[in-house]
């Protein structure tokens, strides 16, 4: 069924939640609209400051992003969620544990939250996660926090993500040990010890403070990421770091860090784009006696593979 792309486009950015909600649907279904959608919100977008939150299982990512809607609304800001739940292995839906948490903000008029579910893609978001936060920057969203699905060393997808990466860790949970190996605890902008108020967290900031010395070196000016501890449940420590996300914007604005990185998110989601055009386009000609005629004459040794893909990729530019 199709829709009014313009009309749903305008009620979204008068804050109607179900337009948001429509125009969101149509880039998770990958809607034969979705490049109307697109080219109708790409002179709306820009204005969002966009902040990931990410972290193992059970550290608290879902209490934190409750408390820092609350932090930003009190401010006057209108604020979106992005928040990525396993996909459920019956509808492959998301399981919606996130919304559950923040329960407190749903009859907010100022508050968007919408749960995705990853559907199989690694990182640690959805396929459809850059296109759902255009939706809400063009909607009028001030501050869109995107919380990964529970992450392990290497699903860091969101640091290419966000302007803002914020690293969750609990102390007890062998955080201080993963702080000497590759991966998550390497994409932070700033670093949130949750759970302050149990024992080893003082620990936990200290190994983690030290990991961060040990790692590379950072010049005048340079940004170092702050260590902060919070106890999120009871909103403990979540002013500081509002406190500190303005800080590091502040900072990026300043040094143009920024637009490098918007522009560089851009550029990854324009291949990203591209590169799945292309697998559809190798979907088509799977069979196509072209295909099966380079690959006759690589398995008779006539063709080495790459002049094979080559010739191929030629085709498919072609069509």
């Amino acid at each position: 069924m199709t829709v009014d792309v313009p009309q749903l486009v305008a009620q979204a950015r008068e804050g109607r939640p179900r337009a948001v909600a429509r125009l969101i649907s149509l880039v998770e279904g990958a809607s034969p609209q979705l490049r109307e959608v697109m080219a109708a919100l790409a002179p709306l977008t820009g204005g969002a400051y966009v902040v990931g939150l990410t972290g193992s299982p059970g550290v608290g990512k879902s209490t934190s992003t409750s408390a820092l809607v609350s932090a930003y609304r009190r401010a006057g800001k209108r604020v979106g969620v992005l928040a990525v739940d396993p996909s459920s292995p019956f509808s492959g839906g998301a399981l919606l544990g996130d919304r559950v948490r923040m329960s407190d903000h749903a009859s907010d008029p100022g508050v968007y939250i919408r749960s995705m579910a990853t559907r199989g893609h690694l990182g640690g978001l959805s396929w459809a996660a850059p296109q759902a936060i255009r939706v809400l920057d063009a909607a009028g969203c001030d501050v869109i926090l995107v919380e990964t699905v529970g992450v392990g060393q290497s699903e860091v997808e969101i640091a290419a993500q966000a302007d803002t990466c914020v690293v969750l860790l609990a102390p007890g949970m062998g955080d201080g040990i993963q702080a000497a190996k590759a991966g998550i605890l390497e994409i932070g902008d700033l670093y949130v010890v949750n759970k302050a108020d149990r024992d080893g967290a003082d620990a936990t900031a200290r190994e983690l403070n030290h990991m961060l010395g040990l790692g590379e070196a950072r010049g005048p000016g340079d940004w170092r990421p702050p260590i902060i501890k919070t106890v999120a449940a009871r909103g403990e420590g979540i002013d500081e770091v509002v406190e500190a996300l303005e800080k590091h914007r502040a900072w990026m604005d300043e040094r143009g860090v920024l637009a490098e990185r918007r522009a560089a998110r851009a550029a990854r989601e324009v291949e990203t784009i591209a590169i799945t055009a292309l697998r559809e386009r190798l979907a088509d000609v799977h069979g196509d006696t072209h295909l099966q005629e380079l690959a006759g004459r690589v398995a008779a040794g006539e063709l080495d593979p790459y002049a094979a893909s080559d010739a191929l990729l030629a085709t498919l530019t072609r069509s």
